[in-house]
């Protein structure tokens, strides 16, 4: 029983991270913070990995004290990977974020150094 509710908890969790829209930056003065705001995005996440990476540990510890190891550590690597993909899924996000981010912030340079080249005699 005590299994089952920590694996309920921890989809719980982890579906709650996966609904988790983050704004999307529209304004100037938003992409001003998305470098704080992805750091913070990150460590929440991260902050959730090790709660879920301790829970496995634990149940791992468990499966080692029972007749059928095997078919345990099976369930528990199951429910680890299916608490750790909405993690996964929404560091691509951020990924895919921080590189548009960057991507922004690059042509903004460029076409500053554009803009000195034309004004040149």
């Amino acid at each position: 029983m005590k299994p089952r509710l920590l694996l309920l908890l921890t989809l719980a969790i982890a579906w709650g991270v996966h609904a988790q829209q983050a704004p999307t930056p529209d304004a100037p003065a938003e992409l001003d913070d998305t470098p704080a705001r992805l750091n913070a995005e990150r460590e929440r996440l991260q902050a959730q990995r090790t709660h879920i990476e301790q829970a496995h540990d634990a149940r791992m510890r468990e499966c080692w004290q029972r007749f059928a190891v095997n078919d345990c550590l099976r369930d528990v690597r199951r429910s680890r990977r299916a608490a750790l993909d909405p993690l996964r899924a929404r560091e691509l996000e951020l990924n895919a974020q921080e590189r548009a981010w960057r991507t922004l912030q690059r042509e903004e340079r460029l076409r500053g150094k554009q803009d000195a080249q034309e004004r040149r005699p």
